[in-house]
């Protein structure tokens, strides 16, 4: 397939592992003015293989139902799909994260990225994205390596930058590595976007101030009277095993510290990351209330707007939140690729 020119005002994106669409909003709220016109991008297609977070795509109005290739990758014919200029991709990132086995590209996900290369040679796009935790680039540097140079080898000049997204706007401390590459024939240096909340981050109280009495996703999670007892002797910013329990409070686990079980919000900083899945007491605690936070909640941690509803269970929800890209973060980085 020839590699479509650069097109003034909207540019084409396809997008792989799309999940609920974090990267989608984030990218379709990009804008750049320049030259007398706005430039911006809007998605030619997209894949994920769960249904529901191809369901609260199309619900959310990011992408008409036709153009959602809802399978396995492995299963998607990239030559029967339309001409893009940009591929974003944000491949599972279970292999490389610092709370997995960190198998890397061996894992049964690491290996994903193959097919993102695969694309990038069938789909020539003038220019990709691609999103991992932070852990990607220690899980093993030769595994980093790997994919940055099978990246290079199709014609890109590649940029990666680590991003602490709650120097971004976003009220959350969350870290993730962002790869960037231009066709070389652009002969663009790329510059990843300086922070624009170095000093000043949204913290947890502003982002859940705004929150209506009826927004969608609100359902409270019903917590057992031990959790409640256990929650009202843990102070905003501590955890089970940091504060000062009573034994029959105290946690049977042995050699866990995890940090982020039974942890409560500071109020007056961002959040701890929001993750998509785990079990009691990984949900991420109110810091005055004692219970964990609503899908609602969560999901304006990660800067999803308060009107953007996600659908399926309250677990699939909830995993889909977790494993969302902030779009308040990643519209920084496609306002900077438009510039």
């Amino acid at each position: 397939m020839k590699k479509p020119a650069l097109r003034p005002a909207k540019y084409r994106i396809g997008e792989l592992f799309v999940g609920a669409g974090g990267m989608a909003l984030g990218t379709h709220n990009a804008k750049y003015k320049g030259n007398g016109s706005t430039y911006g991008f809007t998605h030619a297609w997209v894949n994920d293989m769960d249904k529901d977070a191809c369901d609260t795509l199309v619900h959310n109005g990011l992408i008409s139902k036709e153009h959602v290739h809802c399978q396995k990758v492995e299963d998607l014919d990239f030559s029967k799909l339309s001409p893009i200029d940009g591929l974003v991709f944000g491949f599972p990132c279970n292999d490389f994260s610092v709370v997995g086995d960190r198998q890397g590209i061996s894992g049964k996900y690491g290996g994903l990225y193959r097919w993102c290369v695969k694309a990038l040679k069938i789909c020539t796009p003038s220019f990709f994205v691609a999103e991992n935790v932070s852990g990607f680039g220690s899980s093993g540097e030769n595994d980093f390596q790997t994919i940055l140079a099978a990246f290079e080898k199709e014609g890109y000049d590649i940029s990666h930058h680590k991003y602490k997204f709650d120097e971004y706007g976003v009220p959350q401390s969350r870290t993730r590595i962002i790869i960037v590459g231009f066709k070389k024939d652009y002969h663009i240096k790329f510059e990843h976007a300086k922070p624009t909340t170095p000093n000043n981050p949204m913290t947890a109280s502003e982002a859940l101030s705004d929150i209506p009495p009826h927004a969608p996703n609100q359902e409270l999670t019903k917590q057992s009277a031990t959790v409640v007892e256990r929650l009202k002797h843990i102070r905003p910013g501590e955890n089970a095993f940091t504060a000062n329990l009573p034994d029959h409070l105290k946690l049977n686990i042995s050699g866990a510290t995890i940090s982020q079980i039974y942890r409560r919000l500071r109020p007056d900083f961002p959040s701890y990351t929001v993750t998509g899945s785990g079990g009691g007491g990984t949900h991420v605690y109110h810091w005055d209330e004692p219970r964990a936070l609503t899908n609602r909640e969560r999901a304006r941690l990660q800067s999803f707007p308060n009107n953007f509803e996600f659908l399926g269970s309250k677990e699939s929800v909830r995993k889909q939140i977790g494993m969302a890209v902030p779009p308040d973060g990643a519209k920084v980085i496609f306002k900077n690729i438009l510039k």
